[in-house]
């Protein structure tokens, strides 16, 4: 952060914009040419492919098939591509349907310049395939507009100074995991001020370092589910109340990621449990679900639920009226994302799916001092323990972080082996320009933290009764900390 009277000095500047340094990646002699993909679980047989052009096409269309040589289905997107005042490119997305579970699919975006490139269909609700998913949340641009790390050896090509970085581990590892979640905070456009050379030309570098952090992560999000939620960054083009008023409209209240992931990101599906109940619960829930910002999925043995901890609840601190006046939302009715939450909890059905994870952005156990969001606990935590969610992860707070189970304060007396509350974790660290957050003070129920360096999280579904979190240094591939929790899962419907 910066000063108030740093920015009051800055002001006339930013007023005065103009197009000097401003470092946006280079456009394709091609305007066709795919760039920024990202893939994301779409239904139990589907996946929707996004990806942004430097010119409206008249049709989205991807060819796909199980081959790389014979790419014998189209599937073509019957709405047009979007875009927004202040974006140099529109947002195209596909969805491709009636996929056989867990197989290796290749796909090519439509267009005179691109490649084929491959990714592993979801696995359905049920299948009890142990499987990998990494935990990445408040990851910012790299280079010269966020910050540099040294160099390493990769797979898939990511750009040399990626080397040595979050995405770079996610790229030498990418046959380790089958799919990623994001809950909030992409690229920190919003902190363009921090850079004095940025200063002059602040939409203008808002929009640039957004192209420049999807493309790096484009070698991940076109080969891997990437699941997204929002965080605060995503709000404006500037969290600072001082410089809000400067904001072009085409980045406030959540734009570009509105843009970016609302077709992309799927409803509730249709429950996989022969429960009546169940089903009408799911189907309620997939009445109130507002993608990108609130929506649930499941992934073989995983229900997995996003929520927003920025608007629409009680105090949301990024709402109308809340803390952080950046005047969010709402994107609901009053009361829509947390009915959608019990609805959908309440739907599943510990047979099919016995491990329920809840990820958000602003948490509400953490190290350190100011860094909980009240409001949040008091929206979601009871519903966390009354349905019995295994696993909440948030990030916001620059470091990685677990705790015992805990609900209202207080640590489960039956710790990691059945607890009623919920093991909660932060996965912060995966790096940004405002660097690591540092410990501070310990609850008692504090198992683990670690902010000396670059770190994401892996979720380790190994069965229907143990789950495994391993934190991982990016730098080095070293596992920090392991645990294991483990659920009976005896009963289907968990109401405590």
């Amino acid at each position: 952060m910066v000063g108030a009277s740093s920015l009051v000095k800055a002001m006339p500047l930013l007023a005065a914009s103009t197009f000097a340094s401003t470092t946006y990646p280079p456009i394709p002699g091609d305007l066709t040419t795919p760039v920024q993909q990202r893939l994301a679980v779409y239904g139990p047989n589907a996946m929707s492919i996004g990806w942004n052009t430097y010119e409206k096409l008249n049709s989205s269309c991807v060819a796909y098939g199980t081959s790389a040589d014979n790419l014998g289905s189209v599937s073509c997107s019957p709405s047009k591509p979007t875009t927004y005042t202040t974006s140099r490119t529109w947002s195209n997305v596909v969805v491709l349907s009636d996929l056989t579970p867990a197989t290796t699919y290749y796909y090519k975006i439509a267009s005179t310049n691109s490649s084929v490139k491959h990714f592993l269909s979801p696995r359905i609700p049920g299948d009890k395939t142990p499987f990998n998913m990494n935990v990445v949340i408040d990851l910012g641009v790299y280079g010269k507009d966020g910050y540099t790390t040294s160099k390493r050896d990769e797979a898939p090509y990511v750009e040399p100074e990626l080397n040595h970085t979050t995405i770079g581990a996610l790229a030498q590892t990418v046959d380790d995991y089958e799919i990623v979640i994001h809950p909030g905070d992409f690229g920190y456009a919003d902190d363009w001020y921090l850079k004095q050379s940025n200063l002059a030309e602040g939409k203008e570098a808002y929009q640039s370092i957004l192209e420049q952090f999807y493309d790096q992560l484009a070698p991940i999000a076109g080969r891997k589910p990437y699941m997204a939620s929002p965080g605060n960054h995503e709000a404006d083009c500037s969290e600072e109340p001082y410089i809000l008023d400067l904001c072009p409209e085409g980045q406030t209240n959540f734009t570009d990621f509105l843009h970016r992931f609302e077709n992309t990101m799927p409803r509730p599906f249709t429950s996989a449990s022969s429960n009546k109940t169940a089903q009408a619960l799911a189907a309620k829930a997939r009445s109130y679900a507002h993608p990108p910002f609130w929506y649930s999925f499941e992934y073989g043995m995983a229900h997995v639920v996003m929520i927003n901890t920025e608007t629409d609840f009680p105090n949301a601190p990024d709402g109308t009226n809340g803390s952080a006046k950046l005047g969010g939302g709402p994107f609901g009715k009053p009361g829509q994302q947390l009915e959608f939450l019990k609805a959908d909890l309440a739907s599943v059905d510990r047979s099919v799916t016995p491990w329920v994870i809840v990820a958000g952005h602003r948490p509400w156990y953490s190290t350190g001092s100011g860094n909980t969001c009240d409001p949040c606990q008091e929206a979601f935590e009871g519903l966390f323990y009354k349905y019995g969610v295994d696993l909440g992860v948030f990030g916001h707070v620059h470091n990685s972080q677990r705790f015992l189970p805990v609900f209202n304060g207080t640590a489960d007396a039956n710790g990691m082996k059945d607890p009623k509350a919920p093991m909660y974790i932060i996965a912060g660290g995966a790096g940004n320009i405002e660097g690591l957050s540092s410990v501070g003070s310990k609850p008692s129920y504090t198992e683990f933290v670690y902010a000396d360096d670059y770190s994401y999280a892996t979720l380790k579904f190994v069965d229907d009764q143990n789950l495994q979190v391993d934190f991982i240094r990016s730098s080095t591939g070293e596992v920090l900390d392991s645990s294991t929790l483990y659920k009976s899962h005896s009963t289907s419907f968990v109401v405590q």
